[in-house]
């Protein structure tokens, strides 16, 4: 018997391969260019090959989201074993990849096809596809508006906080968004960032490294008592295991694993972060999971 509702969401949710299938989430991969080659983000390039070009190079990476074909495709054969979609992606502001998608429905059946722009990336990103696939299995007689309905107090509990090994990649890839004041300062600062509204916005500066991920870890663990959190890092497995460890005894779920090609291209190497939300919100029930790290 076919499942009600499917799930799809883009590569920049960051999500193993295998925690993907485990939820029956089908991930659309975006596209990243590097060293006058393209690969599809998860499928041609893992997060390790990726940032091993990226050491190699001085060249900046180029991304790209899936064609509104591609979106059609993807939603047309899925919706021959489903009745609905409930598609879930990372900000239009960050991305054209909302206005493909919305495209590909067009093209397919829009009646059926539920979009969602989540205002969120990445580990938020993936924390929150994971919460509407659990939904999406304990109420199946729900629909796709229905089910994002039941998680969307998930998306506005959760934050995100991180720090980045440089501003460049993001000023040079035009997701800085408020930390653009941040650049050329005169002062050497390693800031804390967030997502606000989905644009990245300057939370606190701070002079160190490790100031800098000793706030992150604070700013997570004030979250609640009991959380589901996410850690990513982009070729930065020491920074990750140290922020994972600090927030384990808080956690009901707690998943790790390396930023993928797409979003590491834009935050750049050395970038580590979390998105969490208060645990009583949805728990997830998944416990540790941790994908291997890019190094």
């Amino acid at each position: 018997m076919a499942s009600r509702i499917a799930l799809v969401t883009d590569s920049t949710s960051d999500l193993p391969a295998d925690l993907a299938r485990t939820f029956g989430v089908t991930v659309v991969p975006e596209t990243v260019s590097l060293g006058g080659q393209s690969y599809l983000d998860g499928v041609d390039i893992t997060a390790d090959e990726f940032y091993r070009k990226l050491a190699a190079t001085d060249e900046m990476p180029i991304t790209s989201t899936p064609s509104p074909g591609r979106f059609a495709e993807i939603y047309g054969a899925l919706l021959e074993n489903h009745d609905q979609i409930l598609s879930l992606h990372l900000p239009a502001s960050m991305s054209g990849t909302i206005a493909a998608a919305t495209q590909g429905a067009n093209l397919a059946q829009p009646e059926r096809i539920h979009i969602v722009d989540t205002e969120v990336v990445s580990m938020a990103l993936g924390l929150l596809v994971l919460a509407a696939a659990k939904a999406s299995g304990e109420h199946e007689q729900e629909s796709s508006e229905e089910i994002w309905r039941r998680v969307e107090p998930v998306r506005d509990g959760m934050r995100v906080h991180f720090m980045v090994g440089t501003l460049e990649y993001l000023r040079r890839g035009g997701r800085i968004g408020r930390a653009s004041a941040l650049v050329g300062s005169v002062l050497q600062v390693k800031p804390v960032l967030t997502l606000t509204d989905g644009v990245i916005t300057p939370l606190e500066r701070v002079r160190t490294r490790e100031k800098a991920l000793n706030r992150v870890i604070d700013l997570a663990r004030d979250r609640g008592e009991k959380l589901c959190a996410c850690v990513g890092h982009s070729a930065a497995p020491e920074l990750c295991d140290r922020l994972s460890a600090a927030l384990e005894d808080q956690c009901e779920t707690l998943l790790a694993f390396p930023l993928g090609p797409v979003v590491g291209a834009h935050a750049g190497p050395g970038t580590v972060g979390v998105g969490a939300y208060p645990a009583d919100l949805f728990p997830l029930g998944i416990g540790r999971f941790s994908a291997a790290a890019a190094s």
